[in-house]
């Protein structure tokens, strides 16, 4: 997704409308744990004056990332709403807003789209099924492991002789 200044000044009546499916695998090589990304669904479109074009996206797409507790392949969905300036021109006066200075005469979209991908990888992942062949085990000798729900209705069994602790008292 990349533009030359003068083709976006060219389009600054007509606008730009933008719908494209980019490919964005090499993600995996900045982030190891991105196991596959397909392609990305990129809508939106672009505001353009004479000084700046602001980009208004929206970024979804699917990535397979690894379950935090069994490894097994975890699709995890995405979708990104964001605003991108870019200026043509070199301003005089300082900006609030965040903005992208444009090198050279191409304004290019992948590394921004590249860059929210990989913001919207989260911490873990956990797979609905984990029960899946060649997940890690979920159990083994002296160990298993539980759902909280389960566990919070188990009475710890150092503390269940204390459970009939006051009704010894109501007895006398």
């Amino acid at each position: 997704m990349k533009w030359s200044v003068h083709q976006l000044y060219k389009l600054q009546q007509k606008g730009l409308k933008l719908d494209e499916y980019v490919d964005v695998s090499d993600v995996k090589e900045v982030d190891p744990q991105i196991r596959e990304v397909k392609p990305v669904h990129v809508t939106g479109r672009a505001d353009i004056s004479s000084a700046k074009v602001t980009f208004h996206l929206n970024i979804s797409g699917e990535m397979i990332l690894p379950c935090s507790r069994t490894l097994v392949d975890v699709p995890y969905p995405f979708h990104v709403e964001t605003t991108e300036t870019f200026l043509l021109k070199p301003v005089e006066y300082e900006l609030e807003e965040d903005v992208h200075y444009v090198k050279g005469e191409v304004v290019d979209l992948d590394p921004i789209i590249k860059e929210h991908i990989l913001v919207e990888v989260p911490m873990q992942v956990f797979s609905d099924n984990p029960h899946v062949e060649g997940a890690a085990p979920q159990s083994g000798r002296d160990w298993e492991v539980v759902a909280e729900q389960e566990k919070t209705n188990q009475i710890d069994p150092r503390l269940a002789a204390l459970q009939d602790f006051f009704k010894k008292d109501e007895k006398k």
